[in-house]
């Protein structure tokens, strides 16, 4: 068979090639954590302008400051004032969902965006409290500490949270395992967002009727029957204000939709009812008449939280498990909608630079009197589409924000209670996507299960659990894929050099005593087992097809071209398959191995089995040398054979 490529004069594949063990494990660690090669421009420069670059990689103020635009400054104020004016209603509202003072979502939206603005990757991302991870800290903390019972307790808790959280997402981003938030689907995401912002305007009810009291859990059934058991305490004054904010809500909304340039009047609107609502409840005296008001705030910035932190049992244990899951839920929010706008634009977003500054956010913010933040979408939204140019965006927020700490804040203390739900729930019907989930049926069944899985852990167990559920469904699905990879018969489209699906292209052209597949995928020990069963299957069916045709399979073609890696049970199944095929007589050609495959095969011992000259570059070359090879065998078995039908160059 050596003379057959001699006469072919083609290239041939490179089975010379060899790396060295730590050769190989450096570039396998190299693509898994640093697949963006981030410091490959940084080759060839002196010392001390490598120096920095790595420092101004890490703390990304240090590339667009020196060369920010006045002409930037106008663009970022607006955007900067904007988000101020939406992060005060929503810093009020969500810090009332964790069931800690109001002034605390203010906190939160003071330190970290100044953080954030230092060591963040995206132009368009604006940080503050959400309301998901809000209600995830109540749910997972309050079976602890009572809120209502330890109120110290329960908020020293919340800061320790914060702390784990950030500690956990700067662990993530300092050794590069950005790879675990990519198991969060969007479907996953979708599902998870939906069903929590159904449990958050659920709970909302108790503000909109004036409830005093209601559940803790977060439950539908819960929350449905806490709601009527307590039905002797609705208040119509406060339902109805509540319908009146709400109508103004969405139809600012509506407004934006139909008129994208008045966006910002649904962006001052949380204010403006804030506003409406605490002139309302001071003239009338509201909390004597069934409106109930925030209460006091505190004037002045955020105090020194560090000598509070909670590291005893029973507050070190709650605090762990909010902080882990609250601090995974922040990371998959925030990198998606930083990706999502900045792809908008063209940009961008280095998801470890996201952790890294989420952490450093957050790891601060516990140390100042804050509780996990976030980039959340309804923020980042109006800080896009009021044209903002760089991260200073953020830090004109916080300088407003600390005007408002600073002689504002008092103001805000007749806020009606049914205001901040009328706001959450407005807000929170932006994140069911009804249009997003019938494009996952209409698309993909099992993503569509991935979704509603998530849904119904949220509504019916806890945020924890559907977010367990959608992360558990879309991981077995990987595992699926990998274990049940993809493999058809090839065949020939008439005219051209190209072999495809045959079920795609049911036209395509086969030669007789030929069964040419594609393997696509890497061959592992989960999925090794599949594929020998697979093939033994398609060669099985192939000999019943030929024999009825009065022919032989004489030659099965792998086409290797998508087996990215192979191990060793892999390597073990393919000796398996090759004595298989040796006992029918049938031989075996591989066409387009890749070289970290081939090594192995090489080492193993594998190509010598099989033939050096039986490993081609194509599947064209394969046809062609195993035509060759077919019509010498007749004839030095004098059967000369009349194959028409055979392809050839």
């Amino acid at each position: 068979m050596g003379t057959i490529m001699e006469e072919q004069k083609k290239p041939t594949v490179n089975l010379s090639q060899h790396s060295s063990f730590m050769s190989s494990l450096k570039t396998q660690l190299k693509e898994t954590f640093f697949p963006d090669d981030p410091f490959r421009h940084f080759a060839g420069l002196p010392p001390r302008r490598r120096a920095w670059f790595v420092l101004s990689y890490f703390a990304p103020i240090l590339q667009w400051a020196p060369n920010y635009k006045p002409s930037f400054f106008a663009y970022d104020l607006l955007a900067g004032i904007t988000i101020t004016s939406l992060a005060i209603p929503q810093g009020i509202s969500y810090a009332k969902l964790a069931n800690i003072p109001p002034v605390i979502g203010l906190y939160s939206s003071f330190t970290p965006p100044l953080v954030y603005a230092v060591f963040g990757s995206s132009n368009n991302l604006a940080v503050g409290t959400a309301a998901a991870v809000s209600l995830l800290l109540s749910s997972s903390i309050r079976d602890t500490v009572s809120p209502e019972n330890e109120p110290e307790n329960y908020l020293f808790t919340i800061f320790t949270a914060a702390f784990f959280s950030g500690m956990f997402q700067l662990a993530l981003g300092i050794f590069r395992l950005g790879i675990l938030v990519d198991f969060l689907s969007r479907s996953a995401i979708t599902g998870y967002m939906a069903g929590a912002a159904m449990i958050i305007i659920l709970q909302q009810l108790k503000g909109l009727l004036g409830l005093q009291h209601f559940t803790s859990k977060t439950d539908v059934v819960s929350v449905v029957e806490a709601v009527f058991q307590n039905r002797h305490e609705w208040k119509w004054q406060s339902a109805i204000l509540g319908l009146c904010f709400i109508i103004i809500l969405v139809a600012t909304r509506r407004l934006k939709e139909k008129i994208p340039r008045l966006f910002w009047v649904n962006a001052i609107s949380p204010l403006l009812v804030i506003i409406m609502g605490g002139v309302l409840a001071f003239v009338v005296k509201g909390k004597d008449h069934g409106i109930p008001i925030v209460g006091e705030l505190k004037k002045g910035l955020n105090p020194i939280s560090l000598s509070q932190l909670q590291f005893k049992s029973p507050y070190l244990s709650a605090a762990l498990q909010a902080g882990l899951v609250a601090g995974f839920t922040a990371l998959a929010e925030g990198i998606a909608v930083g990706r999502s706008f900045g792809l908008l634009k063209n940009e961008q977003t280095d998801g470890n630079k996201e952790m890294i500054a989420f952490g450093l956010m957050n790891i601060v913010g516990s140390f100042t009197s804050c509780y996990v933040t976030t980039g959340p979408f309804s923020k980042s939204a109006v800080n896009y589409h009021a044209g903002c140019r760089t991260p200073m965006s953020n830090v004109i927020m916080a300088l407003c924000m600390m005007l408002v700490l600073l002689f504002l804040a008092p103001l805000f203390k007749y806020t009606p209670l049914v205001a901040l739900s009328a706001i959450i729930v407005v807000a929170m019907l932006g994140l069911i996507e009804l249009h997003e989930i019938r494009h996952l049926f209409k698309v993909d069944k099992f993503d569509f299960c991935v979704c509603i899985s998530a849904v119904l852990g949220v509504v019916f167990a806890n945020i924890e659990v559907g977010l367990l559920l959608s992360v558990g469904l879309s991981i077995i699905r990987a595992m699926l894929h990998m274990a049940r990879p993809t493999t058809c018969r090839l065949g020939n489209v008439a005219g051209t050099e190209l072999y495809l699906d045959m079920k795609n292209y049911p036209d395509s052209t086969t030669f007789p005593g030929f069964l040419i597949l594609q393997l696509g995928s890497p061959i592992y020990f989960v999925n090794a087992s599949y594929l020998r069963e697979r093939i033994t299957r398609w060669v099985e069916d192939e000999e019943n097809c030929t024999k009825e045709k009065g022919q032989d399979l004489h030659y099965i073609i792998f086409d290797m071209g998508g087996v990215a890696a192979i191990d060793n049970t892999g390597i073990g199944m393919l000796f398996e398959v090759h004595r298989m095929l040796g006992k029918k007589m049938i031989q075996m050609a591989i066409t387009n191995p890749r070289g970290q495959v081939v090594e192995k095969l090489m080492a193993a011992g594998f190509i010598d089995v099989v033939g050096k000259e039986w490993i081609f570059l194509s599947i064209q070359d394969a046809v062609s040398g195993c035509n060759f090879a077919l019509e010498e065998g007749n004839k030095r078995n004098g059967k000369q054979e009349d194959l028409g039908k055979s392809y050839s160059e």
